[in-house]
């Protein structure tokens, strides 16, 4: 068997079969769709085109990607174009970011009602942050939110949580004039946790009781509405982890920080550092320990490697970018053009914005001449021309 490649495909290559094949509990649709579409992604399995220099002639072939949101591959240039469109709603205030972490009794919960449960945490962040803000005691204001969904710690461990960024003020009340919060200071971390808390527990007991919870495993007995209620009685009395951040130190820093954060999914290729027939050796952060002790390694067997990445598989149809108050889909444009009227802003007319048709189409890696698509092949096919030179690019798939 060839040596797999130091990336998730490569382990899902080599390991794939085996892992779906082994008696385990029972794999969804999405986690094999997931598994199916990494493996081929990049490769001629999924077709693709060859393209060649206008200049010298030097001739490459690009595979096909598989376009799946769980792909460490296919997030770049999908955040990318996201990040331009992005860049027409940024303020020139500062920007905070705050988290909003469910603790591990729920996070349990969370595990068997992903859909239900994200949707939850989603939506009473949104709402507390929106609520305290409104609050004349503390800003007074409408604010905008950009919230990303992360299921995962930095060993790919179960640990649902947002980050949400906000800009430092929102516009009052009435409409007329932006209320900037105090310098390096947004809300009270205590009262964001203690309504996210009580809007939290309200909201899942609400859907216990509708019967949009399933439970199973050593959950099973929490069908009953007493003994649910009892599970979560002694969350009622814990503090909830709500962490507020250092303001970022401008737009160009906002969109640097969304760019690593926004499409990221449990582990970048980039962290892997060895891996062979049995095991996957990839770096973590150690967030108990501070400085340079933080960053360690970590050694898993292949199976329990790719059990940690499906898990956070998410559920057909759950979005995991949302946008709140000021920055709501809807109304977004309309309310950043009153913020920067109230700002005294120009408009941004003249700053150059990346489109995603810029990064389809790179220079040649000989002279950075024009590439020029000569062939288009299908899935599966063999292109007629071959590449000038081997590219460490170009991935065969010896699956």
């Amino acid at each position: 068997m060839a040596r797999p490649h130091l990336e998730v495909a490569g382990i899902l290559a080599a390991h794939g079969d085996a892992y779906v094949a082994r008696p385990r509990g029972h794999l969804s649709r999405g986690q094999l769709k997931v598994i199916s579409a990494i493996r081929a992604c990049r490769t001629a399995a999924l077709g693709g085109h060859v393209a060649r220099c206008a200049t010298c002639r030097h001739v490459e072939i690009a595979y096909n990607s598989c376009r799946n949101r769980h792909c460490p591959k296919c997030q770049g240039q999908t955040a990318r174009a996201w990040l331009a469109e992005r860049q027409a709603d940024l303020l020139p205030v500062p920007y905070y970011h705050v988290v909003f972490t469910l603790p591990a009794p729920v996070a349990a919960i969370a595990f068997q009602n992903k859909a239900v449960v994200y949707d939850l945490l989603f939506r009473t962040a949104a709402d507390t942050l929106l609520t305290i803000a409104a609050d004349p005691k503390h800003l007074g204001a409408r604010i905008g939110i950009t919230s990303v969904l992360h299921s995962w710690g930095s060993a790919m461990t179960h640990h649902p949580h947002v980050h949400m960024i906000v800009p430092g003020g929102g516009i009052s009340l009435d409409g007329e004039r932006w209320v900037a919060c105090r310098p390096g200071f947004f809300l009270p971390v205590r009262v964001l946790s203690r309504l996210f808390r009580r809007l939290f527990l309200e909201k899942l007991l609400a859907a216990h009781k509708a019967g949009h919870l399933t439970f199973f495993g050593d959950h099973a007995s929490l069908a009953d509405a007493r003994a649910f209620a009892a599970y979560l009685a002694p969350l009622r009395k814990i503090e909830w982890v709500v962490y507020a951040k250092r303001p970022f130190g401008g737009p160009e820093a906002v969109l640097a920080y969304l760019s690593r954060y926004t499409h990221r999914v449990a582990i970048a290729n980039s962290r892997l550092i060895a891996l062979d027939q049995h095991d996957v050796t990839f770096r973590w952060k150690d967030y108990r320990v501070e400085g340079r002790d933080r960053q360690k390694r970590m050694t898993l067997a292949t199976d329990e490697f790719i059990r940690r990445f499906l898990i956070h598989v998410l559920p057909k149809g759950l979005h995991r970018i949302r946008h709140y108050g000021l920055l709501a889909r809807g109304t977004c444009a309309a309310n950043v053009a009153r913020a920067r009227e109230l700002l005294a802003v120009k408009k941004r007319e003249n700053e150059p914005t990346e489109t995603v048709g810029d990064t389809d189409k790179p220079p040649c890696p000989c002279c950075g001449g024009r590439m020029i698509v000569i062939e288009v092949f299908e899935r599966g096919a063999t292109p007629r021309y071959r590449p000038t030179a081997p590219t460490s690019a170009i991935r065969i798939d010896t699956s």
